[in-house]
């Protein structure tokens, strides 16, 4: 009897708990199933990046490709996600009722976007949708060249990159801004602004505010500080004997010459008008210097500003240059860091400028209409290519020269393919005779320091 109502007892705890374990489960599933397909609501967006000191920031936009966790209610039952119109992903494990990952996708369109629902996320259950307003921006813009890094006040320049979508505002060196007759790529890829008064000599970059948020050019903007030749009373124009060569002061030219950024006084001719043409596989075919020794300064007059530490890829020469008529196939100018070469090399402290051969190396017709400007990093000199080099390493070494003139030859050899593209191939331009004219202006000494733009300055 005794083991009898042991076992009764037993059996009524065990059917006691299932029926309030059931009831609980019952009323779970229920509470579960009346959450679903109610109002979403969204409070907060957050911005989840762990590369961050703000690993979980509150942010009113974000980027292609970035994390969001979004706050609210409503969540339990959500279906569908749309941003700018665009479906995406999501992992049901990493939404709760009030809080849920998102990571926006690449392909989500933006400039593109339908204006009805660009700038939006959209949230849809069983029974409800809602559109929440919030910001979202392309890849982080970039700048990869300026058209021209040193106009004069009213000409027109070019600004080139990726990303520079409906751009309202360009900040100069100077803090002097400039935010009307801005005309943008619909595609983001350049951009054309007006060079205003007021911008510094000291130079520097220029910001530029888009609607994919702000970027810095390089700090070459306006550089005049960094002139070692202008052929106007910045830095000294060398020339010495009587060599067919050796550009003169009386081969300068100063007639007014580009449409859309003219000339700025005078300029160098590397054809100049007493030799008509450049005999086929010559080099040093003419050649023109700064003054050299005891005059050239450049520890003095440029470390102010690059000091001599900065990494060579961060410096780099700068020449504005103008071509009438179409370059093409023959011909090239070579940079010399001093006064030590006689043409034709294509290793030691020079590089050669081929414009008309393309990185792939096939061959494209070379012409401007106006001056532009060209921009070699000095870690393109063969010599400092290869290792660790600074600006200091590049100042030594001019100081340690015998001649310590900087110049540029145009030479006009054959031109071993590999030596441009440093591909392997067996490919050789011959050489031709050529009256092509060159002209270049303004040589200096630039830094390529970029500043960082931040989203979220702190």
């Amino acid at each position: 009897m005794k083991k009898y109502i042991i076992n009764t007892t037993y059996s009524m705890v065990i059917m006691a708990f299932l029926v309030v374990l059931g009831s609980l489960l019952f009323q779970s599933c229920d509470s579960n199933d009346s959450m679903e397909g109610r109002q979403i609501i969204i409070n907060r967006v957050f911005l989840e990046d762990v590369n961050s000191a703000v690993p979980d920031r509150e942010v009113s936009f974000a980027r292609l490709g970035q994390l969001l966790r979004i706050e609210g209610a409503g969540f339990t039952g959500l279906r569908k996600v749309y941003i700018n119109g665009y479906a995406q992903y999501f992992n049901p494990v990493y939404v709760s009722d009030n809080s849920m990952l998102v990571a926006i996708s690449a392909d989500t369109p933006v400039i593109d976007a339908d204006p009805s629902v660009r700038n939006t996320i959209k949230f849809e259950n069983t029974a409800h949708e809602t559109v929440f307003d919030f910001e979202i921006r392309s890849g982080a813009p970039a700048i990869t060249s300026i058209s021209n890094t040193l106009p004069k006040v009213g000409e027109i320049i070019t600004v080139y990159g990726s990303g520079l979508t409906e751009v309202n505002k360009v900040i100069f060196p100077g803090n002097v801004e400039v935010t009307t007759g801005i005309v943008y790529d619909e595609d983001g890829e350049f951009f054309t602004v007006t060079m205003p008064s007021g911008v510094s000599p000291n130079g520097g970059s220029l910001l530029v505010q888009s609607a994919n948020g702000g970027v810095y050019s390089p700090a070459y903007f306006n550089c005049k500080k960094g002139v070692i030749l202008d052929f106007d009373g910045s830095g000294t124009h060398g020339y010495w004997g009587t060599s067919i060569s050796m550009i003169q002061n009386t081969d300068i030219e100063s007639a007014l010459i580009g449409t859309g950024n003219a000339s700025q006084g005078k300029y160098v001719p590397h054809r100049p008008s007493r030799i008509a043409s450049f005999d086929a596989a010559k080099n040093r075919c003419s050649e023109v210097w700064t003054a050299g020794n005891g005059v050239d300064d450049w520890r003095g007059q440029l470390t102010p500003f690059i000091p001599a530490t900065t990494p060579l890829n961060q410096v780099a020469l700068q020449f504005d240059i103008y071509v009438p008529n179409v370059w093409n196939n023959t011909g090239f100018l070579k940079i010399c860091l001093i006064n030590n070469f006689n043409g034709g090399e294509w290793a030691g402290a020079t590089y050669n400028y081929v414009p008309w051969i393309a990185a792939d190396g096939t061959k494209i017709p070379f012409q401007t209409t106006g001056w532009q400007t060209v921009t070699i990093p000095l870690n393109k000199l063969y010599s400092f290519s290869s290792g660790d080099f600074t600006f200091d390493d590049v100042l030594k070494f001019r100081e340690a020269a015998t001649y310590k003139n900087f110049g540029i030859y145009f030479e006009n050899s054959d031109i071993k393919l590999t030596n441009v593209t440093g591909a392997p191939t067996e490919t050789v331009y011959a050489s031709a005779a050529t009256s092509v004219s060159v002209f270049t202006d303004n040589w200096r000494i630039v830094s390529l320091n970029t500043p960082t733009y931040s989203d979220f300055p702190e």
